[in-house]
């Protein structure tokens, strides 16, 4: 009895809802999108796409409904995430608060792109560290810092020794 409430209660709340796993045609600079709705609470949205060999400028944009029609009018819009252009990519962005948002799939390419397309929501916090890594430039600073540290070390300690060593 109390494992089936537990499998109610989990089958209830869905860690991850699953939107779109489609492959659409997308004529050449043109762009389509999908509804992303997160009426009750927020979550994050993750975002999959390849794109065809011929098509290597596709990207992803998510953003609020009103700069959607803003898109569509020619005007200034905002994104709230938005991926470069690229055969294929990912977007993953925690929505700050439930609302109407999609994502735009643009094709800035000159050939029609075939572009497979994975969205979904994700709900439950992460059950781990997000993983990030460093950039390059901050990459090569941490190495020459250790690097410097290490041998300031070797150098003070080979001093001390020889300094005893003479005694």
């Amino acid at each position: 009895m109390i494992i089936a409430l537990a499998w109610i209660f989990f089958l209830a709340d869905p860690q991850r809802v699953d939107l779109v796993d489609e492959v659409y045609q997308i004529p050449a600079h043109e762009w389509r999108y999908i509804e992303v709705g997160l009426k009750q609470r927020q979550g994050e949205v993750s975002a999959r796409f390849d794109a065809e060999p011929r098509a290597r400028q596709v990207r992803l944009a998510l953003m609020r409904r009103d700069d959607l029609e803003r898109l569509r009018n020619g005007l200034a819009h905002g994104v709230m995430a938005v991926t470069e252009a690229a055969g294929s990519g990912r977007l993953d962005f925690a929505v700050p608060s439930p609302g109407d948002y999609v994502l735009v799939v643009d094709n800035q390419s000159r050939d029609e792109a075939k572009v497979h397309l994975r969205v979904w929501l994700q709900f439950a916090g992460r059950r781990g560290p997000k993983v990030t890594t460093l950039s390059p430039l901050r990459q090569f600073t941490v190495i020459v810092l250790s690097c410097a540290f290490f041998l300031g070390i070797v150098t003070f300690s080979a001093r001390r020794l020889l300094r005893a060593t003479k005694r």
